[in-house]
């Protein structure tokens, strides 16, 4: 089978790759904006300048079975209201539609799409987990153009023909990994204190191991055409357990500090990180059942287990 992988030299797209590229019944080749030296298995490389809604694939598609799409635009430091709706609608929407229109037309088979769970919304109520079922509620420039695509997608697949498959990750974490849970090891590695000791929140996450997994289950299972999937370790663990796994798997001693949620919430929002408050002291849990089920897919990796993989290899890189 003939896979092709967008956003190849990413945090995910890398993971797939070491992935499939050990196993020969695939010919994977990786689709990048720049030229990597150090990709794995000595994959097959195509440079294109950019994924939008100009980009001409010319030919390049015509052999391919299956496409996997992780190339996207996602939350930018520099971003701004007049400019962050339109630059995510023509990473996001156009680039991903023009991709797959073109690929419908060169008789690709499906076409995988890793979306967000932000599609959902930005949190949870306690114990009511979202669905796949759940009616969307996007609430950002990210997570509305993620829907926008999975809307034309599917309607694109009932045009076509092409099958569509779409995963909605929550925080996706592992070695490499970069960003907030990189940050959050960094702090607790340091041994600075940390005022979660008394959030007791829920949060589901997903190691970039169990991504892959069920993305190669993705590849050709028949229950997986035209329908979307959540996807999670099927663990959920509060910001202060995350942090205690996180020291320990160092053989550090957490220092956390018991300050109640309304005044880490009323800090974050004087100091315009409100947002980001949300995410570590608020509820987003996952129900995967429906992926379980309907998949015959299980984690292939324990959450503890994931997280030693992952802090084992951000010690290791600070030795180099």
């Amino acid at each position: 089978m003939n896979i092709l992988i967008t956003g190849a030299t990413g945090f995910i797209g890398r993971a797939i790759l070491a992935d499939l590229g050990t196993d020969s019944s695939h010919r994977v080749i990786a689709l990048t904006r720049d030229t990597s030296d150090d990709l794995p298995y000595d994959i097959k490389q195509v440079r294109v300048r950019s994924i939008d809604g100009t980009t001409q694939y010319h030919g390049l598609l015509n052999d391919i079975d299956v496409i996997i799409h992780t190339a996207a635009r996602v939350h930018q430091l520099d971003d701004t209201a007049d400019t962050a709706y339109a630059d995510y609608n023509e990473a996001n929407v156009e680039g991903t539609l023009n991709l797959a229109r073109q690929a419908a037309e060169s008789g690709v088979k499906r076409f995988i799409f890793l979306s967000t769970i932000k599609v959902n919304g930005e949190s949870t109520r306690p114990e009511q987990p979202f669905t796949a079922e759940d009616t969307p509620a996007p609430g950002d420039p990210y997570a509305i153009t993620k829907y926008t695509a999975e809307c034309g997608l599917l309607e694109l697949s009932h045009e076509t023909g092409i099958e569509t498959v779409i995963l909605r990750p929550p925080l996706v974490y592992g070695p490499g990994v970069k960003a907030n849970f990189y940050k959050l090891m960094q702090l607790a590695h340091k041994g600075y204190p940390l005022p979660f000791g008394s959030v007791e929140n829920k949060r589901s996450l997903v190691s970039i191991d169990n991504l892959v997994s069920l993305i190669r289950s993705c590849i050709d299972h028949p229950n997986a055409a035209n329908k979307i999937f959540l996807v999670s370790d099927d663990m959920d663990i509060s910001t202060s357990d995350l942090v205690r796994k996180i020291a320990a798997s160092m053989s550090l001693y957490p220092r956390l500090i018991a300050i109640p949620k309304s005044i880490l919430m009323l800090t974050a929002a004087l100091i315009g990180k409100r947002e980001a408050a949300k995410r570590l002291l608020g509820n987003l849990q996952v129900d995967i059942t429906k992926t379980k089920t309907e998949l015959d897919w299980e984690p292939v990796t324990r959450l503890d287990d994931a997280i030693r993989s992952t802090t084992r290899d951000y010690l290791q890189r600070l030795k180099q």
